[in-house]
């Protein structure tokens, strides 16, 4: 089964800002149906959602408490329709700053577990609030948001990189599990961006670094990768599930 981007509802779990923004746009460029997730940054969510038009909403949720994501999801389903993909790209609070980022000496296990509960936590809670309507149409589309790190851990961020590990594992998980229902599970995986919130802390050389020794010579944007979420959901698609899409300019291969 597919169908056009025009003809989908599209959860974006963190789409005030950011990367997520991006993601927003681009979905709302096709004609798709948004609903823009976000825990804090609700006045940019209400922005984005108004300058996008009717088809676009916010709506305030942690993803990482579940009785919130199945209040979101039904408020959703009332006001722009049952979501039939989620982007999950929601991110515990974090700077991109490899100085201020606790080295393996001092790094302590809730670090990790805060950064997994958002990346995992949520993903799971969100794929459980959609999972009945994606089962009864035998069809939906799950978008997780990783990192090349997994690759290339060039710096120390070790408890991003480790949820991030999990989350790719959950994906295919998902993958395996979902695909019979008709259900495609991927990821895709951004280097540094320039440049979002999360990564205004990085020094400007680090982007300098980055550029010179990437294929295209340049450091990938949010608008970048936003292009790349819509191919998976998109018909083009419709064959490919459990994969994990490395978008950053030929930086990292494989």
């Amino acid at each position: 089964m597919t169908r056009p981007l025009s003809d989908l509802t599209v959860l974006v779990t963190g789409g005030g800002r950011g990367l997520g923004a991006a993601i927003v746009g681009a979905f709302a460029r096709e004609g798709a149906r948004v609903a823009i997730n976000y825990r804090h940054s609700k006045a940019e969510a209400e922005a984005l959602a108004a300058s996008l038009g009717p088809r676009t909403a916010a709506f305030g949720a942690d993803v990482t408490d579940p009785e919130q994501v199945a209040a979101m999801t039904a408020e959703i389903t009332r006001t722009l329709g049952a979501p039939d993909v989620l982007v999950h790209n929601a991110l515990a609070d974090f700077s991109f700053n490899g100085e201020a980022r606790s080295h393996l000496d001092k790094l302590t296990w809730g670090e990790i577990a805060s950064q997994a509960e958002t990346a995992v936590g949520g993903a799971l809670n969100c794929l459980q609030a959609l999972h009945h309507h994606w089962k009864a149409q035998s069809f939906g589309r799950m978008i997780t948001i990783g990192t090349n790190l997994l690759q290339n851990p060039v710096v120390p961020y070790h408890d991003y990189t480790a949820a991030k590990g999990a989350l790719l594992a959950l994906t295919r998980t998902a993958a395996k599990e979902l695909g019979p229902l008709g259900v495609s599970v991927n990821m895709i995986s951004g280097g540094l961006l320039r440049m979002t919130d999360a990564s205004s802390a990085t020094p400007e050389a680090v982007f300098d670094i980055v550029a010179a020794q990437t294929p295209l010579g340049r450091v990938t944007t949010p608008a970048d990768l936003a292009d790349a979420v819509l191919f998976f959901a998109s018909p083009w698609a419709r064959a490919v599930t459990g994969q994990n899409l490395v978008v950053d300019g030929g930086l990292v291969f494989g």
